[in-house]
């Protein structure tokens, strides 16, 4: 199914007409925009042997911003009108009060592209989907005479935005995703566990496709669910930790990065509030947020009120360095914004959130940091966590770990949370591996009822005094 590409001023709404309404919401304003969005999206999920759902939506509308000093008045709707637009600027402009302020200066232009614009619903068949999954689920199945169940998923979406700005510039973007995710269950003598494995980005279905890759995620998938089967109770108490590479970096994004969001810091509501210039974290550690990076899953060429994305340096050498921000609370901290405006949808104003956020590698051997934890817990797959972000304590629930005593791997084990807070947790890092890797591309971030796609990484890790909550051994 194809569709004509998004043009919204010029097919829909005259473009005069929507500059016009903007002027009379920014009218006295310091910042504001529209912002135009058709989204389509498909979703297939072949459970227990059947197709059990198949979906495909489409959406589009237009949010409407006018912004002055911390207030910022919104209103969005799903007609494309004129009359809407107008209804949109008078509510909106209610935040501006009675004016008097000067239009911040507009988002830099870029030409830098870091994603394809193709549709990657149209990349196959619907009949070849169907199939691919169909043959997913007969593969994983045959893997092992303990699977019981499987669950495989496609997805894909494309996300066409328009941003007008009140000096009259217009900024686009076109954002494909996808993304597949195998899931098994196996059960041995009553006993049953799960594994999964998946990833996507910003790129065509084909390579997900490919019967090469979704067979070393059926495989991988199988494997940490039999893991799980033999796992042990989790011991409890105070210890060192291991982190694996990649996607455990789900910890630092909660623990430390909404911390590191302009907001919160404006607002002192951080535990990193006023700490700009210190010490924050152990040396050697050094953290980015980078939306630059080409086909992720949390890039964007542009953000979402325009601001080009950048590689942003957050902690050098475990000295904070910089925070996340979007154009209103950048102006209201006397800085520049760094490309992390973002929403979930026309619907939500914009507010400061991740990208890809990970932390640089070090040059420790990762087997011999492994090798050297005495006592405590080798953690590799991470399920959901907690945070608060007034102190940074969290609670991450481990789905696959390892005990580790005298430096050797034993038996996995079940059930193993671990516990502390970011601002520790950072100074408490002991050593950093050479081998920083990303995430396969599966992260959603939420925040204020807003979600969105994000990207995680870091290396191999030991941090010591965490809390491990299980059962005692």
């Amino acid at each position: 199914m194809t569709d004509a590409p998004f043009r919204p001023l010029s097919d829909r709404i005259d473009e005069a007409a929507a500059q016009r309404a903007l002027a009379r919401a920014c009218d006295g304003a310091e910042d504001g925009e529209i912002f135009f969005e058709r989204r389509r999206s498909e979703g297939l999920v072949f459970d227990d042997g059947r197709l059990r759902n198949a979906s495909y939506d489409a959406t589009e509308g237009f949010g409407l911003r006018a912004v002055k000093g911390e207030v910022s008045g919104y209103a969005h709707s799903t007609e494309l009108s004129e009359s809407a637009l107008l209804r949109a600027a008078e509510t909106a402009r209610l935040a501006v009060g009675n004016g008097g302020g000067k239009l911040a200066p507009p988002p830099a232009a870029t030409n830098r592209r870091l994603y394809g614009d193709s549709d990657p619903m149209a990349d196959a068949g619907f009949g070849l989907k169907v199939e691919t999954l169909r043959e997913i689920d007969a593969f994983a199945r045959d893997l092992d005479p303990r699977v019981v169940q499987v669950s495989a998923s496609l997805g894909a979406s494309l996300q066409e935005v328009e941003i007008l700005r009140p000096d009259g510039q217009i900024l686009h973007d076109t954002r494909p995703m996808t993304r597949i995710n195998v899931s098994v269950i196996v059960d041995e003598n009553g006993r049953r566990e799960q594994g999964g494995a998946g990833g996507g980005g910003r790129h065509g279905l084909s390579g997900l496709m490919d019967r090469d890759h979704w067979q070393g995620l059926a495989r991988e998938a199988l494997r940490i669910a039999l893991v799980n089967l033999c796992a042990e109770p989790a011991p409890a108490g105070v210890m060192d930790v291991v982190l694996g590479p990649g996607w455990p970096g789900i910890l630092l994004h909660e623990a430390i990065g909404h911390g590191l969001e302009g907001d919160f810091n404006r607002k002192k509501s951080s535990a990193f509030a006023g700490l700009m210039g210190q010490r924050i974290a152990a040396p050697g550690v050094t953290v980015l947020d980078d939306g630059t990076l080409p086909d992720r899953r949390g890039s964007i060429t542009i953000d979402d009120e325009g601001t080009p994305s950048a590689a942003n340096v957050l902690i050098e050498d475990g000295i904070l360095v910089g925070y996340m921000q979007d154009r209103q609370n950048a102006r209201l901290m006397g800085v520049a914004p760094t490309g992390n405006g973002r929403r979930e949808s026309y619907a939500h104003a914009p507010m400061p959130r991740m990208t890809n956020t990970y932390m640089l590698g070090g040059t420790e051997d990762p087997a011999s940091i492994v090798a050297g934890l005495e006592d405590g817990i080798y953690a590799v797959g991470f399920g959901g966590g907690q945070v608060d972000i007034t102190n940074g304590k969290f609670v991450f629930s481990c789905t696959e770990a390892y005990r580790v005593k005298n430096g050797v791997v034993g038996a996995p084990v079940r059930g193993a949370t671990l516990i502390g807070d970011g601002a520790t947790a950072l100074k408490q890092i002991r050593a950093i591996g050479s081998d920083m890797a990303l995430d396969p591309g599966m992260g959603n971030c939420g925040k204020a009822g807003q979600w969105v796609p994000v990207g995680v990484g870091q290396p191999t890790l030991r941090i010591g005094g965490l809390t491990v909550g299980g059962s005692a051994a």
